[in-house]
């Protein structure tokens, strides 16, 4: 569309320039490596000594607790890190899953078919789309070929590889090949842990995570050695929270229910039934089950958790209260577990972040797991593909990003300005054409003058 001649004598009267900004190139966009330590619960920075995590952070972000989706579990979780989307939009809805359409069965034992992953994209496709390299070591679902993408530089899952491992060869595989910009880690601690002996026995606790600060010093250590500390952006962060259970605290259903009436797909702290009888008669029972268990229709499950909108989901959820476990007619299976709804503090994880492009000793009280998806994709300069996260939300952590109050202000004044200006060349024009005009002057015009309509 053109611009008409008042609109562009007002755009120079007042200033204003129309420009694109320069890309950078591939070797201009620092790499950026996210790493994972599955079950890393907020508020363990308050109560557990952590002094090589505290010097990763001194020199960079901390964000005190990440809002997590919900089911708060260790797939749902890593696939919306990675994608920006809430588990019914990108379909890993929990660790066992049935699809009523396909009729397949889907657990962490048997994760590799791609048909679980194809609902999203996850970043590392959208940067290998985009004509870069990413590398991986165990992150749920890298090892998978997924919208028919394969990566080259992956280690497969396997719980025996130790730490030291797998980051010597991300960090061998991002020194090698500078054209990877996104490499991600997982790491099993302190979620086995924290299930084994729950969260609240200090003892072990303080054992394993003292385990995790040394991983993160090894961390600082092996970036410096291989010259990319300082170079790269990395984030540290976690899936989910731990809460404690007791075995004061079991709901059993078939105290409620037939257990001919019923089938579990998943049981706790999240259940997924499906009824074998009456749906209104089963859904009926459940919700009087137990006052320490809420029972939900699938088309009833409250909005803000983000958990009705896919076929997957079972047509009956059970959700038990903070620290209560729901069995068929058993014992407690652990002593710690996850998945409880996605505003308990108990379930929030922590993220830390240090490289080029990232504040200095900056704080950010909260923010949602799913935007840590666009600010990853801006960090490596991707275009992200829809998703429920906010780039907004997570811009003040940026050196080169204006925010807060101070960022309202500017926008305030300068919008005020530019109102201003405009109306007063708008004022000056005016007064400009009233003092050339004249009663029955003829208005002489140039052959190539702009003969266009001033509104379009």
């Amino acid at each position: 569309m053109q611009i008409s001649g008042y609109l562009y004598a007002l755009i120079i009267c007042s200033g204003l320039t129309l420009s694109v900004p320069a890309l950078k190139s591939a070797n201009d966009t620092p790499a950026l490596l996210l790493v994972s330590f599955d079950g890393f619960r907020a508020d363990y920075l308050n109560k557990y000594s952590f002094p090589n995590l505290e010097k990763f952070f001194s020199d960079g972000v901390l964000v005190h607790e990440l809002t997590n989706v919900f089911t708060t579990k260790t797939f749902p979780n890593h696939y919306s890190l990675v994608t920006g989307l809430y588990a019914e939009s990108h379909g890993m809805l929990a660790s066992i899953m049935y699809d009523p359409v396909s009729k397949r069965h889907f657990s962490i034992k048997n994760d590799s078919d791609p048909f679980w992953w194809n609902e999203a994209t996850p970043i590392w496709v959208s940067v290998e789309k985009n004509g870069y390299r990413a590398a991986a070591a165990m992150w749920p679902g890298t090892d998978v070929k997924i919208q028919n993408h394969t990566l080259k530089y992956k280690y497969e899952y396997d719980s025996k590889v130790p730490f030291e491992e797998r980051l010597g060869n991300l960090t061998q595989w991002m020194t090698m090949d500078r054209s990877v910009k996104f490499a991600t880690l997982y790491w099993e601690e302190p979620d086995w842990s924290g299930h084994k002996y729950g969260p609240e026995n200090t003892t072990e606790m303080t054992k394993v995570l003292r385990e995790v600060d040394n991983h993160i010093g090894f961390l600082i250590e092996q970036l410096n050695k291989t010259g990319l500390w300082g170079k790269i952006n990395v984030i540290i962060t976690s899936d989910h929270g731990m809460a404690q259970c007791a075995k004061e605290r079991l709901i059993k259903l078939n105290d409620c229910i037939s257990p001919n009436s019923y089938t579990v797909v998943d049981l706790t702290p999240v259940a997924a039934i499906i009824p074998l009888q009456d749906n209104s008669t089963i859904y009926k029972k459940l919700s009087s089950c137990h006052d320490h268990m809420k029972a939900y229709l699938k088309d009833d499950v409250p909005d803000r958790l983000h958990y009705k909108n896919n076929e997957r989901i079972q047509p009956i959820i059970l959700v038990a209260d903070e620290g209560w476990t729901i069995v068929k007619n058993g014992s407690l299976p652990r002593l710690g577990d996850h998945g409880y709804d996605n505003t308990l503090p108990s379930m929030h994880p922590f993220l830390a972040a240090h490289g080029p492009a990232f504040r200095k000793g900056y704080r950010m009280s909260s923010f949602n797991s799913v935007d840590l998806y666009p600010l990853m994709c801006h960090l490596i300069g991707i275009a992200p593909e829809a998703n429920n996260g906010s780039f907004a939300h997570v811009r003040c952590a940026l050196v080169n990003e204006q925010c807060g109050e101070l960022a309202l202000a500017v926008g305030i004044v300068i919008g005020v300005l530019i109102i201003l200006t405009t109306f007063t060349c708008l004022f000056k024009l005016m007064k400009n054409r009233d003092a050339s005009s004249r009663p029955f002057a003829r208005l002489e015009l140039d052959d190539d003058a702009d003969d266009e309509p001033l509104l379009e």
